[in-house]
């Protein structure tokens, strides 16, 4: 079994260019990591619940990879969360909590700059407080989570220097998971 699931949530994938570049990192480790892509399984958003609760079983560390917009994540993660976290499966039962204990963490593409997610910058919050629904969840399913890593301000600047220095401390976020 490789010891890490990277769910990559990217409505525009083919157009990214962090997240392709982080993705295109761990195919370097076939036996590390294993990506899924959500948006090249399910184009038309229909997503198979079985099939994702029984590849969420099979992995201790999952980590959730998306581009951070709108203060929040991808609408296909909102739904792969309201329809794969089920009653009895992922809480509310004894046969349920299936991701009890299990490593989850996330990893962000920001495209605002770090200051900017502060008290004093210009959203008021910090990316911390604004991820802390997905922390609650993540608590709720018993989840043991891990925190997030981002990589801020794409908008600012994105040549090829700057968004390849993303790459080691986002590989070694998740290898501390």
């Amino acid at each position: 079994m490789k010891s890490t699931l990277v769910i990559v949530i990217h409505p525009n994938f083919e157009e990214s260019v962090v997240n392709k570049l982080w993705v295109n990192e761990l195919s370097k480790f076939p036996d590390q990591y294993y990506v899924h892509n959500l948006h090249a399984v399910y184009p038309d958003g229909v997503i198979d619940v079985k099939k994702e609760q029984e590849l969420i079983e099979a992995y201790d560390h999952i980590v959730f990879q998306f581009p951070f917009y709108w203060f929040n994540c991808p609408p296909l993660f909102k739904t792969w969360l309201d329809e794969v976290l089920t009653y009895g499966w992922a809480y509310g039962s004894t046969s349920g909590y299936k991701l009890g204990n299990k490593k989850v963490a996330l990893a962000l593409s920001v495209g605002i700059d770090e200051k900017e997610y502060s008290l004093e910058g210009k959203y008021k919050y910090t990316l911390e407080q604004l991820l802390a629904p997905f922390e609650v969840t993540f608590s709720y399913i018993q989840a043991d989570y891990r925190g997030f890593y981002a990589y801020y301000g794409i908008e600012r600047d994105s040549s090829d220097e700057a968004i390849r220095s993303s790459i080691t401390p986002y590989l070694q976020f998740i290898a501390k998971i």
